[in-house]
């Protein structure tokens, strides 16, 4: 992350359910628009990518079980949005996960938020074990579609 000071920090530990983060979400996005960040093309895409790492975190890594939590820590400050999600699942290999743009995936349902998180952050990596996903938006970033 940048040298800002002092980002904003939120951190939460969210229970496995899809119904539990929505508030923590509009939490970031409320701050984000405190400091003068756009809603589009910039607060969109952090919504999006936001929201799709907590889900695919609970749905994917945790298994929606109730006894796992998943752990989120979001900085922010006028210029970058930096945000980590872990899981208490096995992880998984991000280079196995199928190209949803290639023409046996095109019709399949799902599948697609990986690939909307990577188009629309400046970065997005995983951790060795495939249970953590850090993302990081740029302020006015090209890397946004459209943007």
């Amino acid at each position: 992350m940048s040298a800002d000071p002092s980002p904003s920090v939120f951190k939460e530990s969210l229970p496995s359910s899809l119904d539990s983060y929505q508030e923590f979400v509009q939490s970031v996005l409320t701050e984000l628009e405190s400091l003068g960040w756009p809603t589009q093309p910039d607060l969109f895409a952090i919504h999006m990518a936001l929201e799709e790492s907590i889900s695919n975190a609970i749905r994917h890594g945790n298994k929606q079980d109730d006894s796992k939590r998943v752990e989120v820590e979001c900085r922010l400050s006028e210029d970058v949005f930096w945000a980590q999600v872990c899981d208490e699942g096995p992880g998984f290999c991000p280079k196995d996960v199928p190209d949803c743009r290639d023409n046996d995936r095109l019709e399949v349902p799902g599948g697609r938020g990986l690939a909307l998180i990577k188009a629309y952050m400046t970065i997005c990596e995983y951790n060795e074990h495939g249970n953590c996903l850090t993302i990081e938006k740029r302020r006015g970033d090209e890397t946004t579609p459209g943007g």
